[in-house]
């Protein structure tokens, strides 16, 4: 129930906001280090390679991305997530789940120098395959009696889906996060880790991820868009916004420990419901390269305070009801915060 206030002259809300120090003192929304998570892209090879359409972001050899991760740490960021640009790619990644694949060696390398970072992995198949989408096509041995060729196949990609996470928690991943939104992902996942003696994995789900237009930078990072059509059939129509509940309850009934709302920005409502919905699982917003992007390009051309703008839209995700935050900026909002 709202309360009563009575009018002016008697209620001053400009008493809270007269000086910093009582700003702060009655502030309602905390933004520290603690809540982001570093998206790391990782290749082969040696050095850096940066990616033009993400000031600031590159392509990492693992022993650079070490060196990224040990600046996150000592920064304050607890977490990196990793992105793998395969040295082949094929009809169904099949690096995605090898051993020595790129993922799983800088798995390795950040763990035996950073035991106490948590390191994440995103489980998909766009990055891996040679047709750049999320799965296994309708097509060749694969071909659906009723289905058109180049639909993405639900059921044959769930088995490959497992056998990534489960490669990855043998590198050593702490968290597993499937992004794919194929039906079914975290329950086929979840018994693929439990099967192979990994139940103490957690599952961070891309439960609601929408076929969004914010995705371009990250498609040149990580070297993954489509050859052809698009993600309309697999990922959420922006429009939507009670199937987020539904895509979101699906998934915690599987397993999911942790859940995941891409893009943020403009779903900061979507995140608010999905919090109220499930108050007790950790809330993830990843805020996407689009959005990096932007913010990036504004402040180059001197258009906005770029400190000023991140750290409210990171706050504005946190103010939304997000208890972790995947952002580029996670580096510069660390410093910033460090030095306020």
């Amino acid at each position: 129930m709202t309360a009563a206030y009575p009018p002016f002259p008697l209620s001053r809300p400009r008493r809270l906001r007269r000086t910093p120090a009582i700003r702060a003192m009655v502030r309602e929304t905390t933004l520290t280090p603690r809540d982001f998570i570093y998206p790391l892209f990782v290749r082969h090879g040696e050095g850096r390679t940066p990616i033009a359409s993400m000031p600031g972001i590159a392509q990492l050899s693992v022993a650079e991305a070490v060196t990224e991760a040990r600046t996150a740490w000592e920064l304050g960021v607890p977490a990196v997530i990793l992105f793998g640009i395969p040295a082949t790619k094929d009809s169904i990644g099949l690096e995605n789940f090898a051993p020595d694949g790129i993922v799983q060696r800088a798995i390795r390398a950040i763990k035996a120098e950073l035991p106490d970072m948590v390191v994440v992995t995103d489980v998909c198949l766009c990055e891996y395959t040679d047709h750049g989408h999320c799965g296994v096509l309708s097509s060749g041995e694969h071909a659906h009696p009723h289905l058109e060729e180049g639909f993405v196949l639900n059921d044959p990609t769930l088995d490959v889906l497992g056998q990534v996470a489960v490669s990855h928690a043998e590198a050593g991943a702490d968290i597993v996060a499937p992004s794919g939104m194929m039906d079914g992902m975290v329950g086929a996942i979840r018994a693929a880790l439990d099967e192979k003696g990994f139940a103490h994995i957690p599952i961070l789900s891309y439960a609601v991820k929408y076929a969004s237009g914010f995705y371009g930078p990250f498609r040149d990072a990580a070297e993954g868009a489509p050859k052809f059509g698009d993600r309309a059939s697999h990922q959420m129509d922006p429009a939507n916004g009670a199937e987020a509940l539904r895509e979101a309850a699906i998934d915690v009934a599987e397993g999911a420990d942790m859940l995941m709302v891409k893009p943020g920005l403009p779903y900061l409502d979507v995140i608010r419901r999905v919090k109220e919905a499930f108050p007790e699982l950790p809330l993830a917003a990843y805020n996407v390269s689009g959005e990096y992007s932007m913010v990036k390009a504004a402040a180059a051309n001197g258009w906005v305070d770029e400190q000023r703008v991140v750290l409210e839209l990171l706050t504005g995700f946190k103010r939304a009801g997000a208890d972790l935050i995947i952002t580029y900026h996670a580096l510069d909002a660390a410093r910033w915060l460090q030095e306020t």
